[in-house]
């Protein structure tokens, strides 16, 4: 891994210095780095990391630093991993051109693995878009919320997750059979650590998680509790203490208001549900590694899915 963030600073750094600032700022503030630790992780299962799986694991963490960017526009979040999302230092029209110039950073890096990672690379791309797309879109007409909900977690979060453990094992050594299968359980994974997320928004404040709680519901956008709500009251099985919650959602919010309405929720059976089926999804995923030769490997990527969903403790 520290070999991954030397490199990393190195991607994301620009002879520019008008450029170096913004380009630089999501990488400084440091962040999880998931990605490319389960890039890493996955390259145990064939050789280890190599020069190869190094430069995928970069990759794949630019890719996400740049969907950060652009995230946080369409947001208006004001923080991200505890900083001054990009767009509210330099405005909109900089951080979503940073953004468009860490996608093509990742895309460099990735020419150098061979076409079938070139071709992965723009699959993910591809979904990272769409799911990006559905969210803001909606669900179609007479399609579930919930169902199209995990859709777009699939495609906006599980994704890159899946590609992350993809190309470690592919780029380890272990073999395609092999990287179709961390495939499926990083999508997995993802879904699951974007529920786990939808809950943490509700329950933690800025201070522990890098980002305002409630951003989304401010934006309009519904997360898994509130769909949850949602499903309740199509059902008419919505509680009193619920009904008065997607009441005030659907009113312009201040912040007081929206600090109220975070608490209520927070309170709400709803959410306990949502934690429940983050757990779900983390244990699909961990089923997903079945056919792995027990060891250190296996068991470490079964820890991994499940220290996602254990944030919520």
């Amino acid at each position: 891994m520290a070999a991954v963030e030397n490199r990393l600073r190195a991607a994301v750094a620009v002879t520019d210095a008008l450029v170096d600032a913004p380009a630089a700022h999501l990488a400084a503030a440091g962040g999880k780095r998931l990605r490319p630790l389960l890039t890493l992780l996955a390259a145990e299962l064939g050789e280890g990391p190599g020069e190869d799986v190094l430069t995928a694991a970069v990759a794949v963490e630019v890719t996400h630093l740049a969907t950060l960017y652009h995230d946080d526009v369409m947001d208006s979040a004001p923080l991200r991993r505890g900083a001054p999302a990009a767009h509210e230092v330099w405005g909109n029209s900089v951080a979503i051109l940073t953004g468009d110039l860490l996608f093509a950073r990742a895309s460099q890096l990735v020419a150098a693995l061979g076409p079938d990672a070139v071709r992965v690379h723009a699959e993910t791309f591809e979904r990272l878009c769409l799911g990006q797309l559905h969210e803001a879109l909606g669900p179609a007409d007479g399609q579930d919320p919930v169902a199209h909900y995990l859709d777009v977690l699939a495609d906006k979060t599980g994704s890159l997750i899946a590609t992350s453990a993809r190309y470690g094992a592919a780029f380890g050594g272990a073999g395609e059979r092999v990287a179709g299968l961390l495939a499926r359980y990083g999508e997995k994974v993802g879904v699951a650590f974007q529920l786990a997320d939808d809950v943490i928004d509700l329950s933690a404040d800025a201070a522990t998680t890098g980002k305002t709680p409630g951003t989304d519901l401010r934006e309009g956008v519904d997360t898994m509790p509130v769909l949850l709500l949602r499903e309740r009251a199509a059902a008419g099985t919505l509680d009193p203490a619920g009904a008065r919650l997607l009441q005030r959602l659907g009113t312009d919010l201040s912040d007081d208001a929206l600090g109220a309405v975070v608490a209520d929720l927070r309170g709400h059976e709803v959410v306990a549900e949502a934690r429940a089926l983050a757990t779900r999804w983390a244990e699909d995923a961990v089923a997903e590694l079945a056919p792995l030769p027990d060891g250190q490997v296996k068991d470490a990527l079964g820890a991994f899915a499940s220290v996602l969903v254990d944030r919520l403790a």
